[in-house]
């Protein structure tokens, strides 16, 4: 067992069995053993201040997407964001590709007057971000959760919509085997380049975005400038960030 490998086991028996080696411990080591992420295993993860459920087994929230999540809620709650009209009373956001709906979930909790609506492709996961919501204190008479392809049978306009699609190259792939073995490829691959979803994403989303509304977009770092492109092609301005560890890893347009 490498040193990784045994913090993970540390963290199991901690924070799932509390230091107790039970037989269901036992039975969980053997499914980290077999590759299995941690985190379906303890069966949930830590995201901003919220605990996320990965009962259905959505992908699981990287730190890279909290980072922008949280540079999101800073913004949204900016004077400068709010001078453009973005005001918590009226607020209206979408998770897009929201799988176990933590960003949603994280905007809803930061901002508790706001309308939070989550589009998912996946029917299973549908019951895991109603339970997120539940979980955070998200009340129900706020929530719309969307069975869907995108923006498919979606009407109205967002201040914000938020997402983090699929933009794995699957060509050029550099993925863990834990990773393409046990998440939901659905969430992970973007098609031909990694661009597909993004390319409908970019080119939909003027329907969608009130005046002074943002998007919100997760990528690969190589992928920003050809996403600047499809931008400016949809008469968009996009600003291009990095996250924590120094890469550029998501977008703002608008």
């Amino acid at each position: 067992m490498n040193h990784m490998e045994s913090q993970e086991v540390a963290w199991l028996l901690k924070e799932k069995y509390h230091g107790e080696k039970t037989d269901a411990f036992y039975a969980d080591y053997k499914r980290l053993a077999l590759g299995e992420p941690l985190a379906y295993v303890i069966g949930h993860i830590p995201f901003i201040d919220c605990q996320i459920w990965l009962d259905s087994h959505p992908l699981i929230p990287r730190p890279e997407t909290e980072f922008w999540t949280e540079q999101c809620i800073d913004t949204i709650g900016s004077t400068s964001t709010l001078s453009l009209g973005l005001e918590e009373k009226s607020l209206r956001v979408l998770d897009l590709c929201a799988g176990s709906g933590c960003i949603g979930v994280a905007l809803g909790k930061a901002f508790p007057s706001a309308r939070i609506e989550f589009s998912e492709i996946n029917e299973q996961h549908l019951p895991t971000i109603q339970k997120n919501c539940k979980e955070n204190g998200i009340a129900q008479d706020r929530t719309t959760i969307h069975h869907t392809s995108l923006f498919t049978g979606l009407t109205g306009k967002f201040d914000i919509i938020a997402s983090n699609p699929p933009y794995i190259d699957e060509q050029k792939s550099q993925a863990d085997a834990s990773v393409v073995d046990f998440e939901p490829h659905v969430a992970l691959f973007g098609g031909k380049d990694g661009l597909e979803t993004i390319r409908s994403i970019i080119n939909s989303v003027s329907d969608y975005l009130a005046p002074g509304g943002q998007l919100w977009l997760e990528h690969e770092p190589e992928q920003y400038v050809k996403i600047a492109v499809l931008a400016e092609r949809n008469n968009l301005t996009s600003t291009t960030y990095q996250d924590q560890f120094g890469v550029e890893r998501f977008t703002v347009i608008q």
